[in-house]
């Protein structure tokens, strides 16, 4: 049995592991978003299986271009493929404006689509010679993390995939559960240092939020459509503040989704009572009118790289502020903006005045949840994955002083799993 690490190895971004034991099973087949051109994952050129962990490109956004050349099925929950489909769908957009080719048209999503095939957690199915089951990742909605076990081997191994994963709980959901492995392939995004304490975090971001509106200031938040703008919705309701929040951009449809999928999430009527309270944005005159009060702006892009945000960012009076709550990617506009207080819009330079603050709210494991899912997992071997390579090798270097097996694989390294 052979695992080939074909992208987000030692890096994060474009993730696609092939596992080959006879049948070939890929796991993810994303893309790596940077400030030039997507960078995009090693070619496939043949495989049985996808197993799709979630809906964020960077799992996601390469899986329609496997249908350029096959035509075999996609394994997933119910809302990732909605959410996938809305993302891809954007990619498109996003990568006709860019002038960049995706590798693939709105056929091969249509395909993708056909062939998906809707998985629930905790239900095992078997595809060729694999059982696969899939467990709650913690992350977004639908994200799950993979076990995959070989039909009638011998000496089956418990293979464990988690994709992105959170164990601490989260408004809308309660956490990963952590499953027993043989082979455990691990994120490792944070595996260097701690998030900070999430209510706390939470108690100075709403506060920031009603110091902003008493003084009669807007209070800007970009969020990513998947996952952020939804937890940031339930904050607010939690608040009582849904009442003075605008929702803009894809967020509007990705929330849709997600409330349409109660299973897969926790507090579920609180997020249908915040999309309630909540104002819908659909037009440059409804932020025109967003912008003439004391308001809460909830609205995509989350990193700042295009969407509304850029039609807001210019226009907030002297008393408002800008709350970032997501991970800013280098070469971003949310980084530039953090950095250098520039933003880059239609090509233009522009320095932006009003004080931007950040708050940790990160949906994946912090360092001691990570160490804790390969204790509590308990594998042979440990590959750690989806971080940069000082924190996928400074993990794989502490347990292998535990005494667990570790790898940070490179890209393009094939491991032997024996």
């Amino acid at each position: 049995m052979n695992l080939k690490f074909l992208g987000a190895a030692q890096e994060v971004g474009r993730s696609a592991i092939l596992l080959d034991d006879g049948k070939k099973l890929l796991m993810d087949y994303g893309v790596k978003i940077s400030s030039d051109k997507p960078e995009y994952p090693a070619e496939v050129h043949s495989a049985d299986a996808v197993v799709l962990s979630h809906a964020h490109l960077d799992h996601s956004g390469y899986v329609p271009a496997l249908y350029n050349h096959m035509a075999i099925p996609t394994f997933g929950t119910y809302p990732t493929l909605k959410l996938s489909e809305l993302l891809l769908e954007d990619s498109l957009n996003v990568a006709k404006k860019n002038k960049n080719w995706p590798g693939f048209k709105k056929r091969e999503i249509r395909t993708f689509m056909s062939r998906y095939v809707n998985l629930n957690y905790k239900v095992p199915i078997t595809v060729d010679d694999f059982n696969i089951t899939f467990y709650d990742a913690g992350h977004i909605s639908g994200s799950a993390v993979t076990l995959i076990e070989r039909e009638k081997a011998k000496d089956n191994r418990r293979i464990v995939y988690t994709g992105d994963f959170k164990i601490e709980k989260q408004e809308l959901h309660d956490g990963a559960e952590i499953i027993k492995s043989d082979v455990l392939i691990t994120e490792a995004t944070y595996a260097t240092r701690e998030h900070p304490d999430r209510e706390k975090t939470i108690r100075e971001f709403v506060e920031k939020i009603k110091e902003t509106l008493d003084n009669g200031g807007t209070a800007l938040i970009p969020v990513f459509a998947v996952g952020r703008s939804q937890e940031i919705l339930s904050i607010l309701y939690r608040h009582n503040l849904c009442g003075m929040t605008y929702l803009d951009g894809m967020a509007r449809a990705a929330t849709s989704i997600v409330a349409n999928f109660p299973r897969f999430i926790t507090n579920s009527d609180t997020l249908h009572n915040a999309i309630g309270e909540t104002t819908r944005i659909n037009d440059r005159s409804d932020r025109h009118l967003a912008l003439g009060e004391p308001a809460i702006i909830v609205t995509t892009s989350g990193m700042l790289n295009g969407g509304p945000v850029l039609d807001y960012i210019t226009r907030l009076n002297r008393e408002s502020n800008i709350l970032i709550t997501g991970y800013q990617a280098e070469g971003s506009n949310g980084r530039s903006l953090i950095e250098d207080g520039f933003v880059t819009i239609d090509e233009v330079k522009r320095k932006i005045s009003t004080p931007v603050t950040t708050y940790d709210l990160s949906a994946h494991a912090g360092m001691s949840d990570i160490y804790r899912y390969v204790r509590e997992s308990d594998p042979n071997l440990v590959l750690c994955v989806h971080a940069d390579n000082e924190s996928a090798t400074t993990l794989a270097d502490n347990l292998n002083l535990e005494g667990f097996n570790a790898v940070a694989p490179k890209l393009g390294d094939v491991i032997k799993v024996s």
